[in-house]
């Protein structure tokens, strides 16, 4: 399951967080990062799934 949010990640890197963790603060921050760059929100999004 996680190969499926890294994928995620690097196409809609909010969607990748949200199966993670769900609607919270860290859904918010990757949202907000990725609407100022994409890279951005890829590295914040990998951190998080990978972090668990």
């Amino acid at each position: 399951m996680d190969i499926i949010r890294i994928l995620l990640a690097f196409i809609l890197p909010p969607l990748g967080v949200f199966f993670q963790v769900g609607i919270g603060l860290q859904f918010w921050l990757n949202i907000l990062l990725t609407l100022c760059g994409w890279l951005p929100g890829i590295v914040h999004a990998l951190w998080v799934i990978l972090r668990k």
